[in-house]
C-alpha cells in the first residue's frame, strides 16, 4: 500500500514536518523490512527508527521510536525544502520497500531491503540443479536520482543494547585508484561491531562523475558515541548505497555497485517466487498478498518459529502502560497464522512450524504436563521481562519493557489453539506422524484433570484468574480435533470415551454458566456475568456454536451496541472488553483490537 505526503518547507532531517509536535511519526507512518531473521522499521521520512541487531529479540542498535533523543536511527532524507512530494510503497510482489520524493529539480529513489539468497538464476526463470547463496545478513539502502538533480542528507547514529552501551566510531579510508576507494565506519561496542559500507554507481555516465561522498564525525547530545553525517549531491543516473553489516576483523568481500546490484535482482526473484505460491484468487488480492509477505517475515527461518510482532514496547494508549514485548512466538498466535498459510498454499512454512512445536510438546513441557503460552524464537521459555528506564517510550508511554512476563501464565486456550492447527495441518498439509499423535494424546490426557480449572486466558490478564469462556470453548475445541484427528487417521486412542464425555461436559458448562439469559448474551467469564468479551465470537468460527444459533445472535447484538449502551463496538471497531467493568490487573486505558474486529465480520459472513 503506497503513502504520499507534502514535505515541510526547508526542514533536512526532518522533511515531512511530521516529528516537529511529538518528535515522533504516527506508527501507521513505518514499513517493515527484514530478512527472516530481523526486522526494520523505515519512516515515510525515510528514517530507520528500529532494528534489533542480528535477529529479532537480540538488543536494539536504532530505536528512536522508543526514544527520540536516546534511541538512535539511520536517515536518509532530501534537502531541497518546500514543494517536495513523497511516495512509499513496496517495489511489485517484493518486501523491498521503495522511497521516492518528487521535486521541480528531481526524483530521488530511495530503495531499503534485507537480501534474501534465492534458488533460481537471473532474473526469475528456474535454474537446475540450483543451491541457496548463504545469507548475507545485511541492511541495504540504496538511492538513486532518476531525474534532474537532488541532495540528500545521510546520517546514523546507532545506539546499542537498548541505548544503554557506549561505542566508538572509525573512520576508514578506501583504497586510493581503486573501485574500493570510498570510506567505510566502523562502529565499535561491548558486545556488537557493526561497519556500514559505501558504493557508488554512476550508470552509463561514466566513473569520473561519480558523486563525491565525504562522511564526517559528529556527536549528537545525549547519544553514546559518535555517529555519521554527510551531505551527497546525486545528478541523473547517480546513486549511492549504505550496506549496514556485521564488522569482522578478518578480511572480508569489498563490496561494489555490481555486487549490490545483483543482490538486489536475487532479492527481488526470492519474494516473487515466494508470492507465487498464492492460492488465493478473490478480491483484494493484492491486499492479501501484502499481508502475506508480512506475516513471511515475522518468521524465524532457522527454527519456523513466528513471532507476534517484532517490535517491543509500543502502546496500546499513548502515555499509557500498556506496553509489552512481542517478539516471541505465542502458541496461539502461531497457531492462528499457521491456518492462514495453509489455506493460501504455503506448506513449507506449517511443516517448519509443526517441527518447532513437536519439538516443544517433546522438550519444554513443565514436569506437571503443562506447556508454556510463548516460546523464544529458538525455543526458549526463559523471557524475564525487565524496565528499561531510561528510554521514555513511544511518545512518553512508560515504562518500555523487553522480555515478558506472561510467560509462565496459565492460558488453558492455547491447548485449542494448538490442536486446531494440527488437526488443519493434517488436513490441508501432510499427514501428521506417529510421534506427533503419541505427544498430542499425552496432552489431551494432561488437560483431562486440568480444564475444569480457572486461568488468565487469551487477554493474559494480571489479575485474578477465572473462569472465561473463551478458554473453555478452546478447550472444548481441543478434545474435538482430537476426537477427529484420531477417527480421521485410525490412530490408537485408548481414552477415547473418556475424550468424548469431557468435551460434552465442557460444552454443558459453558451453556449453563457461561451465558447471561437476561443480557441474552455469552459473557467473559463465569465469574463475572455482566461482563461481555468480543474473544467469543470466535464460537462459530470453530464450530462450537451455529452463526445463526440465537444465543449467538443475541451475543452480536450486544457486543455491536457501543460501548456508552454496554456494547464493544466504536466506529466499526471492536474492543476485547470493556476494562473499566472488568480488573485486568494492567490499569489505564486501551483501543480497540483488530483480531476482534475481523472476528466479527466474518462472524457476520456465516
Amino acid at each position: 500500500m503506497a503513502t504520499s505526503n507534502q514535505l515541510a518547507p526547508g526542514v533536512c532531517g526532518d522533511p515531512l514536518g511530521m516529528r516537529k509536535a511529538t518528535g515522533y511519526l504516527p506508527i501507521e507512518s513505518y514499513g517493515l523490512i527484514g530478512n527472516m531473521r530481523t526486522c526494520a522499521l523505515v519512516g515515510i521520512d525515510s528514517g530507520i527508527d528500529f532494528l534489533c541487531w542480528p535477529e529479532f529479540d537480540s538488543p536494539s542498535v536504532f530505536c528512536r521510536l522508543l526514544d527520540k533523543d536516546k534511541g538512535g536511527y539511520f536517515s536518509i532524507s532530501p534537502c531541497q525544502g518546500s514543494n517536495t512530494m513523497v511516495k512509499q510503497q513496496y517495489l511489485p510482489s517484493s518486501n523491498i520497500l521503495q522511497t521516492r520524493y518528487i521535486h521541480e529539480e528531481g526524483v530521488v529513489n530511495l530503495v531499503d531491503y534485507f537480501p534474501r539468497q534465492t534458488e533460481v538464476s537471473h532474473p526469475i526463470a528456474p535454474a537446475s540443479n540450483s543451491q541457496k547463496a548463504e545469507l548475507k545478513q545485511w541492511l541495504v539502502r540504496r538511492v538513486e536520482c532518476i531525474r534532474g538533480h537532488g541532495e540528500i542528507e545521510v546520517k546514523i547514529f546507532p545506539a546499542f543494547n537498548y541505548a544503554r552501551d557506549p561505542h566508538s566510531t572509525e573512520l576508514i579510508e578506501g583504497e586510493r585508484g581503486s573501485e574500493n576507494d570510498s570510506q567505510r565506519v566502523v562502529f565499535r561496542s561491548k558486545g556488537l561491531n557493526l561497519q556500514v559500507d559505501v558504493t557508488m554507481d554512476c550508470g552509463n555516465i561514466g566513473d569520473e562523475y561519480r558523486p563525491e561522498v565525504l562522511l564526517k564525525k559528529r556527536r549528537e547530545k545525549n547519544m553514546l558515541g559518535e555517529g555519521i553525517v554527510t551531505r551527497i549531491r546525486l545528478d541523473e543516473g547517480q546513486a549511492v548505497s549504505f550496506i549496514l553489516r556485521e564488522h569482522r576483523s578478518e578480511r572480508v568481500e569489498h563490496l561494489t555497485k555490481d555486487i549490490i546490484d545483483q543482490t538486489q535482482q536475487d532479492t527481488l526473484a526470492y519474494w516473487h517466487n515466494w508470492i507465487s505460491k498464492n492460492r488465493f484468487k478473490g478480491r483484494y488480492r493484492e491486499v492479501v498478498a501484502r499481508s502475506l509477505m508480512i506475516l513471511k517475515l515475522l518468521t524465524y527461518e532457522p527454527t519456523g518459529a513466528i513471532v507476534a510482532a517484532p517490535t517491543f514496547s509500543l502502546p496500546e494508549d499513548f502515555g499509557g502502560a500498556r506496553n509489552w514485548d512481542y517478539r516471541f512466538s505465542w502458541v496461539r498466535d502461531s497457531s492462528f497464522t499457521i491456518y492462514i498459510l495453509l489455506r493460501m498454499g504455503f506448506t513449507d512454512e506449517a511443516e517448519t512450524y509443526m517441527k518447532f512445536i513437536s519439538d516443544r510438546l517433546r522438550l519444554s513441557r513443565s514436569p506437571d504436563g503443562a506447556l508454556p503460552i510463548m516460546f523464544g524464537i529458538r525455543g526458549e521459555n526463559q523471557l524475564d521481562e525487565i524496565e528499561l528506564p531510561h528510554l521514555e517510550g513511544y511518545r512518553g508511554s512508560k515504562p518500555v519493557r523487553i522480555g515478558n512476563g506472561a510467560a509462565f501464565h496459565k492460558q488453558l486456550d492455547i491447548y485449542g489453539e494448538l490442536m486446531d492447527s494440527v488437526y488443519l495441518y493434517d488436513k490441508y498439509g501432510k499427514p501428521v506422524s506417529w510421534d506427533i499423535w503419541v505427544a498430542v494424546r499425552k496432552l489431551i490426557d494432561y488437560i483431562s484433570g486440568i480444564w475444569h480449572e480457572a486461568d488468565t486466558s487469551i487477554w493474559e490478564v494480571r489479575g485474578q484468574a477465572k473462569n472465561f469462556v473463551y478458554s473453555k470453548i478452546m478447550l472444548w475445541v481441543a478434545f474435538d480435533r482430537a476426537l477427529r484427528l484420531a477417527g480421521k487417521r485410525c490412530f490408537p486412542c485408548p481414552h477415547r470415551q473418556q475424550w468424548l464425555a469431557i468435551r460434552d461436559e465442557i460444552y454443558e458448562s459453558v451453556m449453563a454458566n457461561g451465558f447471561n439469559e437476561e443480557m441474552n448474551c455469552f459473557v467473559q467469564s463465569y465469574e463475572e456475568q455482566d461482563v461481555l468479551d468480543s474473544a467469543v465470537l470466535i464460537a462459530p468460527l470453530v464450530f462450537f456454536i451455529a452463526p445463526n444459533d440465537p444465543r449467538f445472535i443475541g451475543t452480536l447484538e450486544q457486543i455491536l451496541k457501543p460501548p456508552e449502551k454496554g456494547g464493544l463496538t466504536s466506529t466499526g471497531l471492536v474492543y476485547r472488553y470493556n476494562s473499566l467493568k472488568s480488573d485486568d490487573g494492567v490499569g489505564g486505558r486501551e483501543g480497540s483490537f483488530s483480531m476482534c474486529t475481523f472476528w466479527l465480520v466474518e462472524a457476520l459472513t456465516r
